[in-house]
């Protein structure tokens, strides 16, 4: 007998739908270690001057539970094969289950799509753990720890927030730095002026200013095709000066100055990266970013089929846009027998941004073939959509270009000038099958010199606007861009920030709360660093060397440790201190005695017991003098802990 262990029991049903007999599938249910709660600050590790100590302890019951199971099934098997995912945290997960089942020789595989094909390819030639990713892995886990818990604490006399943390910080001040800049928008009105010309066109006012050349159109998957800019004049800054061009526009014959013609391409999108499906399945079908990887994440593990179950999409936590041979062939044979026009004489290729990692290829479907409408029935509503724009928009990355007609229509009347673009679709290309096209007007076919008829001509007020907050497709693509946090982080900073209330939606836009731009204003005048997004991109820059192994994991906490964040929180905790006094200690609460063994960690204290159905002990122990500080009873561990900060990898 053979054991694989995978993360998700979710996979279990098709990795023994593809192994058959002779094999047992188990799964970790995510992580099953955690750094322990003990310690300085209950880091659960220990910052020396050349090492650093970390302590792992099973993760909770389930964890311990669940490595109860895993050792009894590795003692019957011949073999042992770690698959859990092919990523940072998988990779760390394989790590902890190789120490714990203590597996001499563990055979590693990386499957980035669950099907047999892939699979079984994995097993013929199995790979070891990648230490280095375990590395930065690790060095991920006691950064964010020792910003939670050296930082978060500081917050709580003063603003009363919850948290702070290495990327949610950063995110945070994003959302508040806009909310600044809406309230410090000054409007000012203007007005756009407009002929309407025989049988229904619209040519708008082209003032005396140089001609700006035409903006190319960059892809932005965080906006629906719906919103496409009104077409607008030259602004004019005065009614008066609105009216002079109306009055001269109908007091004057028109005709056309110019025609200017051109046919231009349009080159396919590439296949999808996690930021960018987190940003079309928010903008296209209302998902927000968690919603969006736990639909992904049901397709990839898998899907009963006729055929049997089998992952319909590539593993959904990449930021590269390169897809396999193989999918290039489907795609290719696909588009010969369904789309021939369609099909470019040299296969599309894309480049991923600078900085990405490229550990695995763009979300794409497993298998051409398979497209939605011929799986529809197998599918919620839910994966129907999400797997329709994962199906359309690999293909459509393969496809040729579209070809666009656009034209440029200028008249004139007396000494003013008019100008009316106009676009139309020579050949489809590619947006059959992903439209990311504008709305554009087809204009009249006309020649310069000839007369036109004016129908009418008018203007409108209008008015500046501030900056638009932020949706949540937008700040996921505003992370990618500033490089704050990984694929595998957006979805999980942004629900923190929903959950600690620091920002709240208003429809689909993300509004910071009083207590989300008090936190992120104290944290700005105190610990500015931790804010900045380019501090937060350096810090992820860091641990992409340790993964390349450019840089020993402990050496580089260590320097981040005692060079910034030591001297830096003494800074804050001074600054924050003359501020913010500690309020007056407050009477135990009512019918909860003071516990003679357990000091606040902070304030040195006796907590107070706070009698609650909701924990098996029956009652929690809060600070009566520091504001929110509870701490909660671990059986396994026989002591009393803080909460413990959210981690990116939610268990499945």
């Amino acid at each position: 007998m053979r054991l694989l262990i995978c993360e998700s029991p979710g996979k279990i049903k098709t990795f023994k739908g593809i192994l058959g007999a002779g094999w047992d599938v188990q799964a970790s249910l995510g992580h099953v270690m955690e750094l322990a709660n003990d310690g300085a600050d209950h880091l659960g590790f220990d910052v020396g001057a050349e090492a650093v100590t970390c302590r792992y302890v099973p993760r909770g019951e389930r964890g311990a539970a669940t490595l109860k199971k895993l050792r009894a099934a590795a003692a019957k098997a011949q073999e042992v094969y770690l698959a859990t995912d092919p990523d940072r945290e998988g990779e760390a997960i394989a790590w902890h289950l190789a120490r714990e089942l203590r597996l001499k020789s563990p055979r590693r595989i990386r499957c980035t799509q669950i099907t047999e094909g892939a699979v079984r390819t994995a097993l013929q030639s199995p790979g070891r753990l990648d230490l280095d990713l375990v590395s930065a892995q690790r060095a991920r886990q006691c950064l964010d720890k020792l910003v939670g818990y050296k930082v978060s604490p500081l917050l709580w006399n003063a603003t009363g927030g919850k948290s702070a943390g290495r990327v949610q910080s950063a995110t945070l001040h994003l959302v508040c730095e806009r909310e600044r800049e809406i309230v410090a928008f000054v409007p000012v009105d203007y007005w756009s002026v407009w002929v309407e010309y025989a049988p229904g066109w619209r040519a708008y006012y082209q003032g005396d200013v140089p001609e700006r050349p035409e903006a190319t159109e960059a892809a932005d998957d965080a906006k629906s095709n719906q919103e496409a800019p009104p077409a607008e004049s030259t602004r004019v800054l005065s009614e008066a000066e609105a009216d002079r061009l109306v009055a001269l526009a109908r007091s004057h014959p028109h005709a056309v100055e110019g025609v200017e013609r051109r046919t231009v391409t349009k080159n396919p999108p590439a296949p999808f990266t996690t930021s960018t499906l987190q940003q079309a399945a928010g903008a296209l079908l209302g998902y927000n970013p968690e919603r969006t990887m736990g639909i992904a994440q049901q397709l990839y593990e898998g899907i009963d089929l006729p055929t049997g179950r089998k992952g319909l999409i590539t593993y959904m936590r990449t930021d590269s846009v390169e897809v396999a041979p193989e999918f290039i062939e489907q795609a290719r044979t696909y588009l010969q027998t369904h789309d021939p026009d369609n099909l470019p004489a040299r296969s599309a290729t894309h480049r991923s941004r600078a900085g990405a990692q490229q550990a695995h290829e763009a979300i794409r479907p497993t298998d051409v073939s398979l497209t939605p409408r011929t799986i529809r029935a197998h599918l919620s509503e839910e994966q129907l959509r999400l797997y329709d724009i994962v199906w359309r928009r690999a293909v459509a990355s393969q496809c040729a270009p579209a070809r666009l007609a656009k034209t440029k229509i200028l008249t004139r009347c007396g000494p003013v000038h008019w100008q009316a673009l106009g676009m139309t679709v020579a050949f489809a290309g590619y947006t059959r099958y992903w439209n990311d096209l504008e709305a554009a007007l087809a204009l009249p076919a006309l020649e310069a010199g000839q007369r036109l008829e004016l129908l009418r001509s008018a203007h409108e007020k209008k008015r500046t606007q501030p900056p638009p907050r932020y949706s949540e497709p937008k700040l996921v693509q505003l992370m990618e861009r500033k490089g704050v946090g990984r694929p595998s982080t957006y979805a999980s900073t942004i629900k923190t920030l929903k959950e600690r209330a620091y920002v709240a939606l208003q429809g689909r836009a993300l509004v910071p709360t009083e207590l989300g731009l008090a936190t992120d204003a104290l944290l700005g005048r105190t610990l500015p660093e931790l804010v900045d997004s380019a501090f937060t991109a350096r810090m992820e820059a860091g641990l992409d060397a340790i993964a390349a192994s450019r840089e020993p994991w402990e050496k580089y906490l260590i320097g981040w440790n005692a060079d910034y964040l030591v001297p830096a929180v003494a800074r804050a905790r001074a600054t924050i201190a003359a501020e913010f006094p500690k309020r007056s200690a407050a009477p135990p609460t009512a019918g909860a005695p003071a516990t003679s063994r357990t000091p606040c960690p902070h304030c040195r204290r006796l907590l107070s017991k706070v009698p609650s159905k909701k924990v098996k002990r029956g009652y929690f122990l809060k600070c009566p003098a520091c504001a929110d500080l509870v701490m909660f009873w671990n059986p396994w561990h026989k002591i009393w802990e803080l909460p413990k900060p959210k981690t990116d990898r939610q268990t499945p």
